[in-house]
């Protein structure tokens, strides 16, 4: 058991804090009723036929493949479960709940509400990590901003829980901003604003301090995804302002945006930002799991993949860690090998990989997270060209080993042989990604006379390798012969330079292999 003295300083902080504070927040309104943005742009309006006329994708995303996610906020702190330790720790018979009785003392003496003067991010250096993430290769990075927690990591005027009055005492979101863009990263956001309304609601069942219902942080304390029209419009003014203020070119959403009630709420969103984006000068995605047209908003992926192409970018969320979101001891975390053969299999399908990572509650980054992400940029230095800016071929590869699809099914590694092959183009450039070196050639099956046509053959190398190949046609594939020496330790890109584009335009040539929607 931790030792009593902190609790008793946790509470001591904590009243000296919130008596600080008001208990209602400064209001910096903004009109929900209008879909213009602050200029009073109107090309967007809240309605899908006329945001797929004149939506998008930026080339930034469909070029940039590969992004970090990062689930830092209180629940740092007792690090243990997962990012939901502020609701299961409510729940009677959740493994969080006996944990915090033995560890931090009833619930009405340390609530949720406690953990935030604990939670004082005193080595939290945005450049440090902004040099981090650019080191592991990414191109775009999405902090959370806000969990279901209900506590902004941002300097909010609409919610009086937020980093700058507390906790840290610092616009966590906007330190990242300024050290994300001043490397030429593209700074996002993600917002789970929407789930806050329920997520307390156990709480509710015994004495505790979530029964104080003058406490804004609890949310609304309503039954498990209940909403109503005065949550629906709270959320979009809190989602307004944080569009305003940090001008975020991707905003990431959980998957209660999809709810009847909300549905038109976000679609006023989708309108609100996208016209904004265009005062802005900027090219902006929307990331949302189901019920949305994949046209308009990125389709993503919980933990998982699709097993066939899409017509239009998407994107698979995952993390680095197998048991949680943020940082937890005795965390179990992947290789870089099994997330390097998943971005690839992501990339071929025309996807993008956002790999999240969960800092500490003092605002370092745990050295095996480190560790894996310094690897992942190691394999991007020398393949990246095959990755980068690359757009999918007539199929997305070719092999016998059956990858997972769809969501929370990541977490097992797929073993590959040299069989396995994924497909990207760029130009007149064909990258052949041979997912493991394990015989003396690989034969690509898919390069043939009927695929091919006259299309001739100039050069073929092995990204990374000084060795000459050795290469040939056959009747049955394309034969490329490995040179002695591996460049990388897994995943090794072969370009193949032809005479002309061999790559296809997916709306054109949509086969069974390709899908114009999500949905898994």
């Amino acid at each position: 058991m931790k030792s009593r003295k902190i609790f008793i300083i946790g509470v001591a902080l904590t009243g000296v804090v919130f008596a600080a504070c008001s208990r209602q927040a400064a209001k910096m309104h903004y009109n929900i009723d209008s879909v213009a943005s602050e200029k009073g742009t109107e090309v967007f309006q809240p309605d899908w036929e006329n945001m797929s006329r004149h939506y998008k994708f930026p080339e930034w995303f469909c070029d940039g493949k590969f992004g970090i996610f990062i689930h830092w906020g209180p629940y740092a702190v007792p690090a243990f479960g997962n990012e939901w330790y502020s609701r299961n720790m409510y729940q009677q018979e959740m493994p969080e709940y006996r944990h915090h009785v033995e560890t931090y003392g009833k619930h009405t003496e340390f609530g949720y509400k406690d953990f935030i003067p604990l939670f004082t991010a005193k080595d939290f250096n945005a450049d440090e990590w902004a040099e981090l993430f650019k080191k592991s290769g990414a191109k775009y990075v999405i902090p959370v901003a806000e969990h279901h927690d209900g506590f902004s990591m941002y300097d909010s005027g609409l919610n009086e829980w937020n980093a700058v009055k507390m906790g840290p005492k610092k616009d966590i979101i906007g330190l990242l901003k300024q050290a994300l863009e001043k490397r030429g990263l593209v700074f996002g956001l993600s917002t789970h604003r929407a789930e806050n309304a329920w997520f307390f609601n156990g709480g509710m069942e015994f004495p505790s301090d979530v029964q104080d219902t003058t406490i804004s942080l609890y949310g609304r304390r309503y039954e498990r995804e209940v909403y109503t029209e005065d949550v629906a419009r709270e959320w979009l003014e809190h989602t307004y302002e944080l569009v305003v203020k940090y001008q975020p070119s991707l905003v990431y959403f959980d998957w209660t945006v999809n709810h009847p009630v909300l549905m038109p709420y976000f679609n006023r969103f989708l309108a609100f930002y996208y016209n904004n984006a265009l005062d802005w000068g900027k090219e902006v995605v929307v990331n949302a799991k189901q019920g949305y047209p994949t046209d308009i908003v990125a389709w993503d992926v919980e933990r998982g993949k699709s097993d066939k192409m899409m017509i239009h970018p998407w994107q698979t969320d995952t993390s680095i860690g197998m048991k949680s979101w943020c940082y937890i001891e005795g965390e179990v975390y992947k290789t870089p090998e099994q997330i390097v053969h998943d971005l690839v299999d992501i990339v071929s399908k025309n996807g993008n990989l956002l790999l999240n990572i969960g800092p500490r509650a003092d605002g370092t980054i745990p050295e095996e997270q480190k560790e894996v992400l310094l690897a992942i940029g190691d394999w991007l230095r020398i393949n990246g060209e095959a990755i980068y800016g690359t757009r999918c071929w007539k199929r997305y590869g070719e092999g016998n080993a059956v990858s997972t699809k769809g969501s929370f099914s990541d977490n097992e590694a797929t073993s590959y042989t040299s069989h396995d092959i994924r497909f990207t183009t760029k130009g007149n450039d064909f990258y052949a990604i041979v997912l493991n070196w394990d015989a003396d050639h690989v034969l690509i099956k898919s390069l043939n006379k009927e695929t091919l046509g006259d299309a001739k053959v100039k050069d073929v190398v092995l990204l990374g390798s000084s060795e000459k190949l050795r290469w040939k046609e056959t009747p049955q594939g394309f034969q490329i012969y490995f040179p002695k020496e591996k460049p990388c330790d897994y995943a090794y890109s072969f370009k193949i330079s032809f005479d002309r584009e061999v790559g296809m335009n997916l709306e054109s040539e949509a086969s069974n292999e390709v899908l114009k929607h999500g949905g898994m």
